[in-house]
């Protein structure tokens, strides 16, 4: 069978879903399976990046914008290569595809909150999302909660919904010299403690709440903020808290960080702080555990599954909570300990070859049903 798997987001910047992808798609091209994988690329710079697995074929197909992209130009491919399924690490399928598909759904963020997502989002959420689920043969979802919310929202059929977990890779899990982390922390111009949050800033991410319940705990310690990651949208009030709470010379930004340079800055740091309002899944979370750093997150929605009993959960809409999170972790050494052991083996529970074995057996499953 031809498996055709879109990949316009390959290397988007600063987002999880293009970690997510390139982890399973490595993952699964190193499974054993009969199919022949059709990578479909957005432009040339990706050509021969899988080129040396035997079952692969990598093709070119370019548009002007990413709607045609997912809507024209892949069913080009579709027709041209005869594929058997189109494959989606991310939401939006072909409309009009003559095969069956499969997307994976990262959570839906715009339908709890609507309110934290830009006009044009919010558009294509209302009009164009709902289609796409309705077209899928199958749709995965990165967490239970997002599972959950698919049939709140959308009226998604249950038995049409498939959880499979994001994962942590081994960079993470591995032992890093203490000299090397020292070298990163100098790069960045780190201090030797610090308080750490990694990702993009935009509404669900509670960034101003984060920064009061910050100024009540880091400054008082001698503690900075280390921020790994930007602003992306509609969080301009937020980061101006930075200057009204006097936070200037305690906030250290970083942008965008190399993902191989992370796991020396998760392992520097007090804490992980990732009280979001929504999470579907919050990826950093395992990051941050992998690497023996603990996390203080959000007690609802996508955080408080993955984390379990492996964090200190807090109520994302309560600063003092948030802040009380904070002294817990630096002032408790032995709470600091039992989480950084209990962080370990929640890690451990979510591997990208398990993400990809599942992914694997919801398209196959698929496929069995479209030649019964």
């Amino acid at each position: 069978m031809k498996i055709g798997i879109m990949l316009r987001h390959l290397e988007e910047h600063g987002g999880g879903v293009a970690v997510y992808t390139r982890n399973l798609l490595r993952e699964m091209l190193n499974l054993y399976t009969p199919h022949e994988w059709v990578l479909i690329y957005p432009d040339d710079r990706y050509l021969g990046t899988y080129s040396k697995h035997s079952n692969v074929t990598e093709v070119v197909v370019k548009a002007p914008h990413v709607f045609l992209w997912d809507q024209f130009a892949v069913k080009k491919v579709e027709a041209r290569e005869k594929l058997d399924l189109i494959f989606n690490p991310k939401y939006s399928v072909p409309l009009r595809a003559g095969c069956p598909s499969v997307f994976v759904s990262h959570g839906l963020d715009w339908y709890v909150m609507p309110w934290g997502s830009r006009f044009l989002d919010r558009l294509s959420h209302k009009y164009l999302f709902p289609r796409y689920a309705k077209k899928a043969n199958a749709i995965i979802a990165v967490s239970d909660t997002t599972k959950e919310h698919l049939i709140e929202y959308l009226g998604i059929e249950e038995e049409r919904i498939h959880t499979v977990y994001h994962a942590v890779g081994d960079m993470f899990r591995k032992e890093i010299p203490k000299e090397k982390i020292e070298s990163v922390l100098r790069q960045f111009r780190l201090p030797n403690r610090y308080y750490l949050y990694v990702g993009q800033i935009y509404p669900p991410k509670n960034f101003g709440r984060l920064l009061r319940a910050y100024a009540q705990v880091g400054p008082d310690q001698g503690i900075p903020l280390v921020v790994a990651g930007e602003h992306t949208w509609m969080s301009g009030d937020e980061i101006a808290l930075i200057n009204e709470l006097k936070l200037q010379k305690w906030v250290v930004w970083t942008h965008w960080v190399e993902h191989d340079k992370l796991p020396a800055i998760y392992r520097g740091a007090e804490a992980l702080l990732l009280p979001s309002l929504y999470e579907s899944f919050g990826m950093p979370i395992l990051e941050a555990m992998a690497c023996g750093c603990p996390v203080i997150t959000s007690n609802r929605f996508g955080t408080l599954e993955v984390a379990g009993d492996a964090a200190v959960l807090v109520d994302p809409t309560d600063v003092a909570s948030i802040a009380g999170g904070m002294r817990r972790v630096l002032f408790n050494h032995d709470e600091r300990a039992r989480l950084i052991e209990a962080g370990h083996k929640r890690a451990d529970q979510f591997t990208w070859k398990s993400a990809a074995e599942g992914t694997l057996h919801v398209l196959e499953s698929v496929l069995a049903r479209s030649v019964s």
